[in-house]
């Protein structure tokens, strides 16, 4: 057993009161996995979209060495002193962070890297970062975001062709655009056995969200910890780690672009008593001053009228920023139905 420094369990004992103790959840068996290679993968992970928010997918083309490689050297980063850590902190959002996520008082035991994947974006922070670290740290970050930039891409074409919209890379080439507001987050929980036992039940790593963007590329090693709501909103599952595959996530912006047609899913996740949890994550993300509208061969496919108002990903962007993790923040862009059904 790791024996704590009196002020450092008091100072641990503080956050977990910020935390909320929750029973066992059940490991999901029924994830959806998809073969991305497979000719009906497209009615596979719309479907999966539409049940879950959420599915596996397999076949993806990444290699397991360049996923492993990230993991080693972000490890490494994790394991330096706090100190040197620190000094690609606090984040500006870019950069390192513990504990503290966002500005509005989410915490949670983790500590984590966020990085922009756009070159025109530049955090002093993100700078740092790479200044400090070697060149073989760059190259994985650089290679990993290669590969799962495709993969998000592909996803997406796929849940283009599944929902029978032309052309096919409507949502794609948001990502693949030069200017996209994409990026790359390494989250570290470490295995927290004793606090666990201080606050009598699981604590939470990371709080119940949505990710805004447009879908998330989730990649972690083989410790559980992620957990999904299920579509009535209140049942919690526990999510089968499994370090070879991606785990997608269908965010708030694919949900305005369909017209609710595919909803974002929310998560959440807990940490493990005796091991540690490293996860790594690609928010395929449009241009800021893209505009998120249902698609228009949408609506006029479903005969529906717009459930949102029309707003960029920066004006999003922005709102979520200044919101609780928990909070609805599609509700602030939603038109107002009136008593005749109309959206106003």
């Amino acid at each position: 057993m790791v024996v704590l420094s009196q002020q450092a369990t008091l100072n641990e004992l503080f956050h977990i009161n910020k935390y909320k103790p929750t029973n066992h959840h059940h490991v999901f068996k029924g994830v959806p996995e998809v073969d991305l290679s497979h000719p009906d993968a497209k009615t596979q992970i719309v479907n999966a979209c539409i049940e879950f928010g959420f599915f596996k997918v397999v076949n993806h083309h990444v290699s397991l060495d360049l996923m492993t490689n990230l993991e080693n050297e972000t490890l490494n980063f994790f394991g330096q002193s706090q100190i040197e850590k620190e000094k690609a902190g606090p984040p500006d959002p870019f950069g390192y962070g513990s504990k503290t996520i966002g500005t509005k008082g989410d915490v949670g035991l983790v500590e984590y890297l966020l990085l922009s994947t756009n070159p025109d974006i530049v955090s002093p922070k993100s700078l740092q970062l790479l200044q400090q670290n070697t060149k073989k740290f760059r190259c994985a970050i650089e290679d990993y975001v290669v590969g799962v930039k495709e993969v998000c891409c592909e996803v997406l074409e796929l849940i283009a062709d599944g929902l029978e919209i032309k052309p096919r890379n409507v949502f794609s080439k948001m990502v693949r655009d030069e200017k996209s507001d994409s990026c790359l987050r390494v989250n570290h929980y470490a295995a927290c056995g004793e606090l666990q036992a201080l606050s009598g039940g699981n604590l939470i790593g990371f709080g119940e969200h949505t990710d805004p963007q447009i879908i998330s590329v989730l990649r972690s090693n083989n410790i559980s910890g992620l957990q999904i709501c299920l579509r009535d909103g209140s049942s919690w599952v526990s999510i089968p780690p499994d370090h070879t595959s991606f785990f997608i996530s269908v965010g708030d912006s694919l949900q305005v672009m369909t017209n609710g047609g595919l909803k974002s899913v929310k998560h959440r996740v807990m940490t493990d008593t005796n091991m540690s949890r490293l996860s790594m994550i690609y928010f395929g993300g449009p241009p800021l001053n893209e505009k998120l509208v249902p698609l228009p061969s949408i609506l006029v496919s479903k005969e529906e009228q717009s459930l949102y108002k029309e707003f960029t990903w920066r004006e999003y962007k922005n709102a979520a920023y200044k919101s609780r993790l928990s909070y609805n923040r599609l509700s602030l862009f939603e038109k107002k139905t009136s008593s005749l059904g109309h959206a106003n």
